[in-house]
């Protein structure tokens, strides 16, 4: 029987960064404690929202080392390792310390777009070779292809393959998932806005861009959807529901980084190619956030 430490909230953590583009560790620890102060249940370290593609690989490790010290065991730590170059992600899997890592988000090949052969293939071979369990993430919106229900449900055979962070948005195509998998596979929402409609579906947590900023509010609906209060998780849904869309509306970690900065978590600086939010972007967040921040 496998175990998945990931369920409840986790947090796709952001890279802070100073006014001069260096990463601001002061600001990182902050969060860190901010989210897991505020009831965080795991933390997803150089997943998209992190800016991972822009960051040099001493950065990467700099990141690291900041969050497993500044969580101090406190809880699991779930680990970007992903790529369209099926023996990189299996060289970098070999050469990383997994000491305080309890498991490796890994995202579908993008730019190649691999048929669903391909993607069971690249993904047998990267859980093969991973000290640690496997959580596959599917957002065809980044990468061009989606995994389909059934090959998710093969891989989820696979006994070092633990959960699906799904952001596909297809309700149907993540029902055949959840309805077909072996019990001791997981699902999580990869999109914040319909979290809570998934985890009435059966989805067992989240991977929030949100709840980085919110998190409050955000993991107590994941509590009351785990707990059976429904109403409850439903009136905190809807309380979130538009500033849900609003840090998405601009691109993303733009969006979150905005919020942050009016926060005081972090300063509102992106690496290119990512830009700020615009202005109407910005105020709609200011205006929601006066509304959402006593919820």
């Amino acid at each position: 029987m496998k175990h998945n430490p990931f369920k409840g909230t986790g947090i796709a953590l952001i890279t802070p960064f100073k006014k001069d583009h260096s990463i601001d560790i002061e600001s990182l620890i902050k969060i860190v404690n901010h989210v897991i102060d505020n009831g965080a249940d795991f933390l997803v370290v150089l997943g998209t929202t992190s800016e991972a593609p822009t960051l040099t690989s001493e950065e990467k490790n700099l990141v690291i080392k900041t969050i497993l010290k500044a969580n101090n065991g406190r809880l699991p730590i779930l680990l970007g390792m992903g790529g369209n170059n099926t023996q990189a992600v299996i060289e970098a899997i070999k050469a990383q310390n997994f000491d305080g890592i309890q498991g490796i988000l890994s995202v579908v090949p993008y730019y190649n777009k691999p048929n669903q052969r391909g993607m069971k293939a690249h993904f047998e071979a990267i859980a093969d070779a991973s000290p640690v369990p496997v959580v596959v993430y599917n957002v065809p919106g980044r990468v061009g292809v989606n995994l389909q229900a059934a090959t998710c449900v093969e891989l989820a055979q696979h006994p070092n393959i633990i959960a699906v962070k799904e952001a596909s948005g297809n309700l149907q195509q993540i029902m055949e998932i959840l309805r077909d998998k072996p019990t001791d596979f997981d699902v999580l929402s990869g999109d914040d806005g319909i979290t809570q409609p998934l985890m009435a579906l059966g989805a067992q947590g989240v991977i929030s861009v949100a709840a980085n900023a919110y998190t409050k509010p955000f993991s107590r609906m994941m509590k009351a959807m785990r707990e059976g209060q429904a109403e409850e998780a439903l009136r905190l849904h809807y309380a979130m529901l538009r500033m849900n869309q609003l840090i998405f509306a601009d691109g993303n970690p733009a969006g979150i980084k905005c919020l942050m900065n009016i926060m005081g978590l972090c300063e509102n600086v992106l690496r290119l190619p990512l830009v700020s939010v615009n202005e109407k972007v910005e105020t709609d967040i200011i205006e929601e956030w006066k509304q959402l921040k006593d919820k």
